[in-house]
């Protein structure tokens, strides 16, 4: 799995995810029969898990659809930036 998104977006998607899992569990406690807090935490923890492996689904299949709509020749030698 190569990294596709950076350290500044993954410090942000970690903080963004960790203070909106708070949130939503601290609101679980007073309501714990709502869905949508359910959901909520879920992307929360997704945009934490995000963040940790600097990885994000999203932006993979775009830069995938993006990358080889144009020049065939060009993206033929493409190679990681990370190859760890």
């Amino acid at each position: 799995m190569r990294q596709n998104i950076g350290t500044v977006n993954a410090l942000v998607r970690i903080t963004c995810g960790f203070a909106l899992l708070a949130w939503s569990t601290a609101r679980m406690v007073k309501k714990p029969n709502q869905t949508s807090l359910m959901v909520i935490a879920i992307a929360a923890a997704m945009k934490v898990a995000e963040g940790f492996t600097r990885f994000c689904p999203l932006t993979y299949l775009f830069e995938e659809n993006v990358m080889y709509e144009g020049d065939e020749d060009y993206y033929e030698d493409y190679s990681p930036l990370n190859p760890s």
